[in-house]
């Protein structure tokens, strides 16, 4: 008696993997911000002309959501519109929104450890989402 095994291939879902990404982009904001805030890091910022706001991780959950469930939506607009060059103009516009995102930022008195700390959740968001939300072709 012969037999053929077949072995399943699990997949994770599109929209599994898309909500794992916005689950990693705040994540990993999350553990900066508290890295940075068990380190020391003063997130008091001032920007020009306004007071002193302090970044508390209650915002940073917020606008890291906030951020991921827009690329995601972006994305999935793109999707429906532009077929195959979805992910290509996606791409081009998280690089563009990231670079953009630096502006606030490089404008703010902030003490070094803020900026940097503050500098590498901007880089958070966009990299879980570059990782994860677009398709995987194979």
């Amino acid at each position: 008696m012969t037999g053929t095994v077949v072995e399943a291939v699990r997949t994770v879902s599109p929209v599994r993997r898309r909500a794992l990404g916005v689950i990693a982009a705040v994540a990993a904001c999350a553990v900066i911000w508290l890295v940075g805030a068990l380190g020391g890091v003063d997130y008091a910022v001032r920007a020009p002309d306004q007071p002193v706001t302090v970044i508390n991780l209650g915002a940073v959950l917020v606008v890291s959501l906030g951020s991921a469930l827009l690329g995601w939506a972006a994305l999935a607009v793109l999707e429906r519109i532009a077929g195959r060059r979805a992910t290509a103009i996606w791409f081009s516009l998280a690089l563009a929104v990231t670079l953009l995102s630096f502006a606030p930022l490089l404008q703010v008195d902030a003490t070094a450890g803020a900026k940097i700390a503050l500098g590498v959740m901007h880089l958070a968001v966009p990299g879980a989402l570059i990782a994860l939300l677009p398709k995987r072709d194979h």
